[in-house]
């Protein structure tokens, strides 16, 4: 009689938590965005989630919760339950570069998420004044080393993927300059147009209006290729500086501990959010790729850049102040 009450009692409980995750998703979905509304992360939380909400039968919202260059937000996606209701939609910053920035951040990056997908990437770009008296790549590095120190380089923030970029430069073509740090990419543009800066990093997708309005000049991309939008400028590997790489790129990640199951069903909704076909259009004429990589790929991914960044991080002595 105890053996047949106990068979009952799971049959019932593996009924109920399969009705359970069938069901799935029953409510509202949270897209926390570790940042404000109107950066390249926000933009992709906005395209994804009218998709995901058709897609799942459910309202996608996004919540935006900045501070501590993501990490605020990151942990608190970390403390949320692993139900597949609150995920987080961040940039690398949080991921692979705060953990090395700071003493401590409130979670452990390759340990307490899942990770979904990669979703877009942008290389950067290295860009000068529309009126610089450096035309090219070389005139530039020459410049440095005629003048070693002094010629100011822009970036949206200590420790953001353009100061990394411009540390990987002057690391590899041997130079150095000033680091001036702006509190976002949009500031530091402008001060770029308006000649306040020598040079500077940007992601291709937020520079990209302002190169084809001829108020700012590409001289290389720190892609793997060359950027689409910009066919006719060199990648560094091209002009001889192959180390010289460095990507923005956003991405999706839940709570460690999704049901797979869950797991599954959300990857498939980004992935076919990021694949339609206007929502492509309009990132990739930005100067952004569509990566829409898998969980797998997404997680050996973050461990080779984590390695990278923590290891430049530690040479170059980069703080966040």
């Amino acid at each position: 009689m105890k053996n047949q009450l106990k068979a009952a009692l799971i049959l019932i409980s593996t009924v109920f938590c399969f009705k359970v995750l069938a069901a799935w998703p029953d409510r509202t979905i949270t897209l926390v965005v570790p940042f404000p509304p109107g950066g390249s992360t926000d933009q992709m939380a906005r395209a994804i989630a009218p998709k995901m909400q058709a897609s799942l039968g459910q309202s996608v919202i996004i919540d935006n919760k900045p501070g501590a260059t993501g990490t605020v937000g990151a942990g608190f996606v970390k403390r949320a339950a692993p139900d597949g209701y609150t995920l987080l939609v961040t940039s690398l910053g949080p991921l692979v570069i705060a953990p090395h920035l700071y003493s401590s951040v409130p979670y452990n990056a390759a340990t307490d998420f899942d990770y979904i997908t990669v979703g877009l990437q942008s290389p950067n770009v290295l860009v000068v004044p529309a009126n610089s008296p450096y035309k090219t790549l070389a005139d530039l590095i020459a410049a440095e080393k005629a003048n070693p120190g002094k010629l100011s380089f822009g970036s949206s923030g200590s420790g953001s993927s353009d100061h990394l970029g411009t540390e990987i430069f002057w690391q590899q073509t041997n130079t150095t300059g000033v680091h001036v740090p702006y509190k976002g990419g949009g500031p530091a543009i402008t001060d770029a147009i308006g000649g306040q800066l020598d040079a500077l990093f940007a992601n291709v997708n937020s520079v990209i209006q302002y190169i084809n309005a001829g108020k700012l000049r590409p001289l290389a991309i720190a892609g793997t290729k060359r950027s689409p939008v910009l066919p006719n400028v060199p990648t560094f590997a091209e002009l001889g500086y192959k180390e010289v790489v460095a990507y923005g790129w956003q991405a999706v990640a839940a709570p460690k501990g999704l049901p797979a199951d869950v797991k599954e069903k959300i990857y498939k909704s980004v992935i076919a959010a990021l694949n339609d076909p206007q929502v492509k259009k309009n990132f990739v004429d930005l100067g952004y790729e569509i990566v829409a990589n898998t969980p797998e790929q997404f997680a050996q991914y973050q461990a080779q850049e984590n390695a990278r960044w923590k290891k430049l991080i530690e040479s170059r002595q980069i703080t966040a102040n």
